[in-house]
């Protein structure tokens, strides 16, 4: 294993189980590194710190262990098993009315640059790290081996996560080949159709499962706007719950059809509309009137250089919502931006109510569940913030 040494001070991040190696903590790297190798950091005083994968970007290094360890076939099934008996404690594994679930969440699960989602019996991977993606093949026997037959394909999605750089990648089944690309599967006892070939991330957004059975105690007799609708989540849950009409937004031609086919799935087609539209433009001609809005909006900022334009994208996207609800209406509001921290996410609504010159108050503070854990010492893995909040 190559080896990598750090500046003399830049070591104490790592010591308090920080993941991340940055680039500017680097002192010397041992000649021959190739991105993807696995890599022993070692401190200015020649200490092991850690052992993780190496890559030359701002994030050098991702630390797999904090002590000497193999990255072998023993060390992947070892991880995969904990991740596993995390979600059997859960409840999520053999679970009737739940048949998707999250079983690797990168730096929560101690594999940082490693997705793992489960649509019934099929696993989807996609590697953030050149490192990860070399294993794959090992991580997906260490799956099926996991599962104990619960799991009979893997499928490789990394294509769309991992740079230019790293080559001509494409998606590929890794067991199972020809195995079938779409399933429905359950969800709180609501069916979705699931294309983790075709669709956005694996497929689904499973972060927001515990959020959307929450809209569903508030939806009965509510009249429903769900915007950036995706495949209709939402739209689904509040139309099962007793919505006497809900409207779906979403700029994606694709999405919308794949809402109303989720729609279809369960019922509910004569109070569902859905609209192929920007939701900026929706709100501004055709919102009002809603009880409920649901506001989560893909990323709007990946890097902190564009923090500020996300900011005021977040508060013009706050204000029409919270300006046109019905008195007493819900506005869910959602943030998944990494560079946009809890506080700051509420000071910009705060900001948007302001503006809009209405009485606020929040029911919830929202986040992700706990198949997406973060580590406490790696708080960027919290990056999904959402707010209840009632419009007076």
């Amino acid at each position: 294993m190559k080896k990598i040494w750090l500046n003399k001070g830049k070591d104490q991040s790592a010591l308090r189980r920080h993941p991340w190696i940055y680039s500017g903590a680097v002192k010397k790297v041992e000649e021959g590194i190739q991105e993807g190798d696995a890599v022993e950091v070692y401190s200015a005083q020649n200490q092991l710190i850690g052992v993780g994968h190496y890559q030359p970007a701002n994030i050098a290094v991702r630390l797999l262990a904090f002590e000497p360890a193999a990255l072998d076939e023993a060390f992947w099934q070892l991880r995969l098993q904990q991740a596993w008996a995390l979600r059997q404690q859960l409840g999520l594994i053999d679970n009737k009315e739940t048949t998707a679930y999250r079983l690797v969440f990168a730096e929560g699960d101690q594999l940082p640059g490693l997705i793992l989602d489960v649509y019934g019996s099929t696993a989807v991977l996609q590697a953030h790290s050149l490192g990860m993606w070399r294993v794959r093949q090992q991580l997906a026997q260490a799956v099926v081996a996991v599962a104990g037959g619960r799991i009979t394909a893997v499928y490789d999605k990394s294509a769309e996560t991992l740079h230019a750089a790293a080559g001509a990648i494409q998606n590929s089944y890794l067991i199972g080949e020809g195995s079938e690309q779409e399933v429905v599967v359950m969800e709180n006892g609501v069916r979705f159709k699931i294309d983790w070939i075709g669709g956005q991330k694996t497929g689904f957004f499973l972060d927001q499962r515990e959020n959307r059975a929450l809209l569903a105690q508030h939806a009965r007799g509510k009249r429903v706007l769900n915007t950036f609708c995706y495949t209709g989540g939402f739209s689904v849950y509040a139309l099962q719950a007793g919505a006497t009409e809900v409207h779906s937004v979403d700029v994606s031609a694709k999405a919308v059809a794949l809402t109303d086919e989720n729609v279809a799935l369960n019922g509910g087609q004569e109070r569902h509309q859905s609209f192929a539209m920007d939701t900026f433009a929706y709100l501004k001609e055709k919102g009002g009137d809603y009880d409920i809005v649901i506001l989560d909006p893909p990323a709007f900022a990946k890097s902190m250089g564009k923090r500020h334009n996300a900011l005021m994208g977040y508060k013009r996207l706050n204000y029409e919502a919270i300006r046109q609800l019905q008195p007493g209406g819900l506005l869910y509001t959602f943030s998944c931006s990494g560079v946009v921290d809890k506080q700051l996410f509420q000071n910009i609504v705060m900001s948007a109510a302001i503006e809009a010159g209405r009485p606020v108050r929040v029911l919830h503070q929202l986040s992700q569940p706990a198949d997406h854990p973060y580590s406490l010492y790696h708080p960027e893995g919290e990056y999904l913030k959402g707010l209840v909040l009632q419009v007076m």
